[in-house]
């Protein structure tokens, strides 16, 4: 199991992520509920996985957030709670 890294994210990484996050018009409270799950330092399969909010998923592979999707598109890997 690994953590979700919240520090030294590759900047294409992020650029990535905030592009995603805008195309995709994810809100602010999502945002917020990202940020609280966060805080209470999940841990993650090594590889990829998803975590379905009411509005969006998370996609990662270990340690790092790979993508933003809609709650209507289909994630791959293991789902964490």
């Amino acid at each position: 199991m690994a953590r979700i890294r919240r520090e030294r994210i590759p900047d294409a990484l992020m650029a990535r992520s905030v592009r995603r996050v805008r195309e995709r018009a994810i809100s602010a409270s999502q945002l917020g509920l990202l940020a609280a799950w966060l805080d209470g330092d999940p841990e993650v399969p090594a590889d990829n996985w998803f975590k379905r909010f009411p509005e969006m998923i998370v996609c990662g592979e270990g340690e790092l957030i790979k993508t933003f999707l809609t709650a209507d598109q289909a994630a791959v890997g293991d789902e964490v709670s």
